[in-house]
């Protein structure tokens, strides 16, 4: 169906019909602070610690408005024998927001997540000059940047977080087998110290009861190997028989 002339302005008048019957509502800024959506480009944050100094960014970066600065350090070998390696060091990471476009190249390029948007943008100065923010005020702006979005319940975990959970796992069970290793040792030896001590008593004993048994028999074969006192001889015609030690000498009853 061709349109009729003039239904493109009648329907731009009806939008501005609608505008101006609507009633008009004032935000009260700065008082009243705005409810930004999660995604806002406001300011870049600088995750310093997952930079590696690959220079990604300021390569990419339209408007050349990224500084970086680095130098080399070298790594001792890790293990006897090896060689030793050599490391980028972050000396300077500046951005200067007065040539900013906030086109997001910087922060989709970076492959280590040093970059974030923040959704702050109130830092407006008085001399261009300071719109260049240096690494320790670009850290700074870390700490507004919003939570990432939870994921799908039936989405993937993320490898990073599921190569640490398997680590985190394996160092439990290593852990858990050691102290059941451990505990098996005690076991074992606390019963074979258990019987130790056991065979020792039983020999005490044993040794004890021979001992004993040995003391009856000889005092039994004493007993019956002691001689008999010996029958008194008859006395001989005409001859006295001796005193008993018991009678009474002569003249005592």
């Amino acid at each position: 169906m061709t349109p009729f002339p003039g239904s493109g302005l009648a329907k731009g008048l009806a939008v501005t019909l609608r505008t101006m019957t609507k009633k008009t509502v004032t935000e009260q800024y700065p008082d009243t602070q705005p409810d930004l959506p999660p995604r806002t480009r406001g300011v870049i944050g600088l995750f310093e610690e997952n930079c590696t100094v690959c220079m990604l960014c300021a390569r990419e970066c339209p408007d050349w408005c990224i500084y970086i600065d680095s130098h080399k350090e070298t790594v001792p070998a890790a293990a006897p024998g090896g060689r030793e390696r050599s490391r980028n060091v972050l000396d300077r990471f500046a951005i200067d927001f007065s040539l900013c476009m906030y086109c997001g190249i910087c922060i989709e390029v970076c492959p280590f997540d040093a970059l974030f948007w923040s959704p702050e943008f109130e830092y407006a100065e008085t001399d261009i000059h300071e719109l260049t923010h240096e690494r320790d005020k670009l850290r700074e702006w870390m700490w507004t940047v919003p939570a990432p979005p939870a994921l799908d319940p039936g989405a993937e975990e993320p490898k990073e977080i599921a190569a640490a959970r398997k680590t985190a796992e394996k160092l439990a069970a290593t852990q858990a087998a050691a102290g059941e290793a451990e505990m098996a040792e005690a076991a074992e030896a606390a019963q074979a110290t258990a019987v130790t001590q056991a065979t020792a008593v039983t020999e005490t004993s044993a040794v004890t009861e021979a001992a004993e048994s040995t003391g009856v028999a000889e005092g039994t074969g004493a007993a019956r190997t002691a001689p008999e006192p010996a029958a008194p001889e008859p006395a001989e015609p005409g001859h006295a028989e001796p005193p008993s030690p018991t009678d009474p000498p002569e003249g005592q009853s």
